[in-house]
This record gives structure tokens, C-alpha cells and sequence, in this order.
């Protein structure tokens, strides 16, 4: 009988089709045995074909709903999604300073139709406000570039450069991930560590088309294990497996990009 489960949160944004963002983050929760929470950033018009339209609420109620889950959950870790302006961010930043649960900050920047999720004016917000509260922020490599500023990750140096100066902006660790580079058959992600030596994780490439919410679900994945009491490396580790295991029981669904497979643990 269960009597209780370790409470996380996400704070992003809603996708309709279920295979990114709250959707996806709650899904993945249920999955590793914790209680799952939400604030709802943004409300998108979205499918596996793309992004039709967004809708984000006014940046106080937003802060509100934060609000009211501190007040009354024992959040165990918390995640960060599509933050869409510099106002939700600013206001978001006010009640998690000082928070006593571990961060992770997934930087969404752009759909994976293209669409824009990160407003231009809210790019030095999230590095200003955001990243100096994170325990961990994952990137993939256009996420990295935009907020490092640099023109191309591509070498092992460059990548090392990333997270370096991603630290620098205040997060405490940093997994770049390797989805974006060479179209090898291995994905090569990079877990950075405040004192320590990069750490590369590798796991072989999936070739599927369901892969839309790759970066929410393994963010909400390492968050679970973070509430389960795990430390990073090993939370990074078990989110990887997750995913790994997402994708390769991935399914057709839609006319685009489906999702990968937030349940597949149980078949």
C-alpha cells in the first residue's frame, strides 16, 4: 500500500498532443513512482506536424500558481520548460531563490518544427535569472550556442568551452546534449560538474521519427530521480535510460513528428 510518494514539479508549458511539455513531464513522473505537480507557463496550439499557436497567461498568475504549490507541497525537485517571456521568467525568479530542492533547467528555445518558444527579449533573462539557480541545465547544442554565444559547438574543445562558460552563468552542472552533432550510429551526451572532468554518456542513436519531447522527457526523467533521492550522476544516468528505452519503443503516431514513448517501460 502506498502511503506516499516524493512530490516533483514542473514549470512549462502545455503541449496538446501529450508528447512534450506538462504532458510529457507528468507522464514521466507517474512513471518513476513520484507525485507529479504543474505550473502552467504557456498554453500552445500544437500537433506532430508543428506549433499553430501560443497562448501565456499574464506573468503574475503564473508566479501565483508557484505560489500556491510552495506553500503546500514538500516539492522534492523541481524542472523548467518553455518559459516563453522575460516577464514569466522574472517573476517565476522571485519565489524560486532560495528554494531547498534541487533545479534542472531544460532551456527550450525552439519546437522542433521551428517555432519560437523563447521570446528574443527573454534569452538574457533566462541566463540572468535562471541559470544561477539551477543544480543542472540541459541544453542541446542550438540551446548552448544561443545562450553561450558562441557561433558553433562542434569539437570536444568547443563543447568543453560550453561548459565552461555555462558554469560561469551560474549553473552547477551542465549536460550537453549530443543529439544535434555528427549523425553517427552513438549519441555522445556531456555531464559537467562543478570540480570535475566532463563526463561523457553514450548510448546508441535510435533511428525513429517519433522523437518529439526527447529534451522534456529525459529533463522530467532526471528530475524524478533527483525527488527519489539520487545524486546528479546518477539521476543523468537513469534519465538516459529512460529515454533510451522511450525511443526504442517509440510508435507511429501522427502526420510529423510523434512521440516518443512515455510508457514503453511497461510493455
Amino acid at each position: 500500500m502506498i502511503t506516499s510518494l516524493p512530490c516533483a514539479l514542473t514549470i512549462a508549458g502545455s503541449d496538446p498532443g501529450g508528447g512534450a511539455g506538462i504532458q510529457a513531464d507528468l507522464k514521466t513522473f507517474a512513471m518513476h513512482r513520484v507525485y507529479g505537480l504543474s505550473v502552467v507557463t504557456a498554453l500552445t496550439a500544437q500537433n506532430t506536424t508543428g506549433v499553430q499557436g501560443v497562448f501565456a497567461p499574464e506573468p503574475d498568475f503564473v508566479a501565483l500558481q508557484l505560489q500556491s504549490v510552495l506553500d503546500d507541497f514538500p516539492v522534492r525537485a523541481a524542472k523548467t520548460g518553455m518559459l516563453f517571456s522575460a516577464e514569466i521568467i522574472s517573476a517565476l525568479a522571485r519565489s524560486l531563490k532560495g528554494v531547498d530542492f534541487p533545479l534542472v533547467v531544460d532551456p527550450v528555445c525552439v519546437s522542433q518544427s521551428g517555432h519560437k518558444l523563447l521570446q528574443d527579449q527573454a534569452v538574457q533573462a533566462l541566463r540572468d535569472e535562471i541559470l544561477p539557480l539551477s543544480d543542472l541545465i540541459t541544453p542541446n547544442r542550438p540551446e548552448a550556442e544561443l545562450l553561450t554565444g558562441m557561433t558553433r559547438i562542434s569539437s570536444r574543445n568547443d563543447i568543453l568551452e560550453a561548459i565552461g562558460r555555462l558554469q560561469d552563468m551560474g549553473a552547477e552542472a551542465v549536460l550537453l546534449k549530443g543529439g544535434h552533432f555528427s549523425q553517427t550510429h552513438e549519441v555522445t551526451d556531456w555531464l559537467g560538474m562543478q570540480g570535475e572532468e566532463p563526463l561523457a554518456i553514450i548510448r546508441a542513436r535510435v533511428q525513429t521519427n517519433s522523437n518529439h519531447g526527447t529534451g522534456c522527457t529525459l529533463s522530467a526523467a532526471i528530475t524524478a530521480s533527483l525527488a527519489l533521492g539520487m545524486d546528479m550522476r546518477e539521476a543523468v544516468e537513469k534519465g538516459r535510460d529512460y529515454l533510451q528505452l522511450a525511443l526504442e519503443k517509440s510508435f507511429p503516431l501522427g502526420r510529423g513528428h510523434g512521440p516518443v514513448n512515455h510508457l514503453a517501460a511497461m510493455s
